[in-house]
């Protein structure tokens, strides 16, 4: 049995906060800088390069690469031969977040309650993700996630007469009438399957995993390439200007279902997909 004091997962989800709105991560740079290299229209170009100017000069001076450094989404992966000591796993990650928000210098954007909307003041509390996993490791992952982005998402229950070409209907419109709104190039994650909640966690899910990997299955990995392919010839273009990226990748994550039913969730996020992990 491993012992994990909760002092040190306080102290990794701090440091993973101002680390996610600090770096970008590879992958998401990468596919930017494929897209620049590609890209013919010069006023998506010139909105490209100064993305990626953006990233460098927050990761050389240390400051958020958004105003809206979101709100803290974290999964946790806890290994079945973990013991957890000192106190609640609960508490030091949003003691964690609350320091790193502090620390960070980031913008506190939770308020306590949807409709009286007082601000909490230190970014808390975090949305908490909970695995049980085989081994004795614990793995958190931080992803930040800016609602500018986020108020673009749905989720509709579609009816399994739909079929894959309703899934794909649902997911262009979606996008399609996000428009500009998300920053694009944006990244799009979908979950498809499951129960009402279960579709929306796969959607968000799938937006932390790596740009450069495809679905395992090849159903959902020609899935995935062909709204890419769909999404860019919208034509809606980095920022909105119009160009030929509209979309860096789509990630689909699939759960089984009822027989009466087809759920899926459309998770947008901006070209800043962040996410930072770390395993004790």
């Amino acid at each position: 049995m491993k012992e994990i004091n909760v002092d040190d997962i306080r102290d990794a989800v701090k440091t993973l906060c101002i680390e996610a709105n600090y770096f970008l991560p590879a992958d998401v740079r990468e596919a930017i800088v494929r897209a620049e290299a590609e890209e013919t229209w010069p006023v998506a170009k010139d909105i490209l390069e100064k993305i990626l100017e953006n990233v460098e000069i927050s990761k050389d001076e240390n400051v958020p690469m958004c105003q809206d450094t979101g709100m803290a989404c974290v999964f946790i992966e806890i290994g079945q031969d973990v013991h957890i000591t000192g106190g609640s796993i609960g508490d030091a990650v949003n003691e964690g977040v609350r320091l790193g928000y502090s620390e960070g210098f980031l913008r506190k954007s939770v308020v306590g309650d949807p409709i009286n909307r007082v601000n909490t003041g230190d970014n808390t509390p975090a949305v908490i993700y909970y695995d049980m996993v085989p081994g004795d490791k614990l793995r958190i992952m931080v992803a930040p996630k800016g609602f500018g982005s986020e108020n673009m998402s749905q989720i509709k229950m579609l009816k399994p007469a739909d079929g894959i070409e309703g899934v794909k209907e649902f997911i262009l419109k979606t996008v399609k009438e996000a428009g500009p709104n998300p920053c694009p190039p944006v990244v799009v994650g979908v979950g498809i399957g499951g129960t009402f909640d279960r579709a929306a966690l796969l959607a968000k899910k799938a937006l932390t995993r790596s740009l450069s990997q495809r679905n395992e299955d090849p159903f959902y990995r020609d899935l995935e390439e062909e709204l890419l392919r769909k999404i860019n010839e919208l034509g809606i273009g980095p920022q909105g200007f119009g160009g030929k990226t509209s979309a860096l990748a789509v990630n689909i994550e699939k759960f089984p279902t009822h027989i009466a039913g087809l759920p899926v969730a459309v998770n947008i996020n901006c070209h800043v997909t962040r996410h930072k992990e770390i395993t004790l």
